[in-house]
């Protein structure tokens, strides 16, 4: 396993991440058992993954208490733990700034953990980014003084949206919705770079497009129910182009992940795996990354053929 930059004083990070979405109960993927989840965190660790990304409203906090329940039986410093705020463990959104610090003290509890590494807000709207109209980070800031985390930042999508934060705020942390179909963010890489801030790439196999298992003729239930008959025929052609530029030479797992970390900006990316088999593929699959030419036309890729398309998540 590769290790990266997160935080200027923090351990390096795995470059591929634990994203524990599917450990939460009825977290609208399949359910994953407790014993299940158990061993797959074992395993990540024991592959040499040390970052997990979590949220209070994965499963209702229960993500965060299967963590917990690993993490209170190993070394603390060992692991980088990310979690959020703004969607609360009741269901209920709510970015009011009077929640903030008994949102993160829960998830201390339920994590086992004396503090977060990091705690960004959860897809907030716009206006809640700008530091000069928001008491937000005022409140973020005391927590780093009390020694509850260390960094904070937000998940958020569009350079826009990245660069208000950035510029009117001490966020040192980006989630990022990036893969080789959205590449919107990487137009706030060099600013991220600037602010010494570290992003985390979520969604990388594009909610499971490009691990090449769907087609236009694919059918879904839960959250991935979201796509139009036109949506997944678009979606499906343009895998298939991604696919012709790839020529074979790198899986479509492989090119997915490794597109993410192909750039420095990137700490660590947080594909979600639903099965242990799931989590050994991805961990194979990043050690084969795409070379700098492939890049580049991906990049090529999305700016002639992708971008214009503004396609739903």
């Amino acid at each position: 396993m590769k290790y990266r930059k997160y935080l200027s004083k923090g351990i390096r990070v795995s470059e591929l991440g634990f994203g524990a979405w599917q450990l939460g109960v009825d977290s609208g993927w399949k359910s994953v058992s407790e014993k299940d989840a158990e061993s797959m965190i074992h395993t990540a660790i024991d592959n040499g993954i040390n970052f997990f990304d979590t949220a209070p409203n994965y499963g209702n906090g229960t993500s965060e208490l299967r963590l917990g329940k690993v993490f209170k039986t190993i070394d603390r410093s060992k692991i980088v733990v990310n979690s959020k705020f703004g969607r609360l463990d009741n269901g209920v959104v709510d970015f009011h700034s009077k929640h903030i610090k008994s949102s993160v003290e829960k998830s201390l509890a339920r994590l086992n953990i004396d503090y977060l590494d990091s705690v960004i807000i959860h897809s907030p709207p716009i206006e809640l980014l700008d530091g000069n109209k928001n008491d937000h980070y005022e409140i973020l800031e005391q927590l780093q003084d009390e020694g509850k985390i260390i960094a904070y930042g937000a998940s958020i999508d569009f350079y826009d949206e990245i660069k208000i934060l950035l510029e009117t705020t001490n966020a040192k942390v980006i989630q990022t919705f990036f893969n080789i179909l959205h590449q919107d963010a990487k137009r706030a890489f060099d600013l991220i770079h600037q602010k010494n801030a570290a992003t985390i790439a979520k969604i990388p196999f594009d909610s499971g497009w490009l691990t090449g298992k769907y087609n236009s003729k694919s059918s879904f239930e839960g959250v991935r129910s979201r796509w139009t008959k036109d949506d997944k025929a678009v979606r499906s052609q343009l895998v298939d182009k991604v696919k012709n530029i790839l020529e074979n030479k790198n899986s479509l797992i492989s090119a997915a992940l490794s597109f993410c970390t192909s750039f420095d900006a990137v700490s660590t990316v947080i594909p979600g795996a639903i099965s242990k088999q799931q989590l050994l593929d991805n961990i194979k699959a990043i050690k084969h990354p795409i070379n700098k030419k492939t890049c580049a036309e991906l990049e090529d890729f999305y700016t002639k053929e992708v971008r214009e398309l503004n396609l739903p998540w």
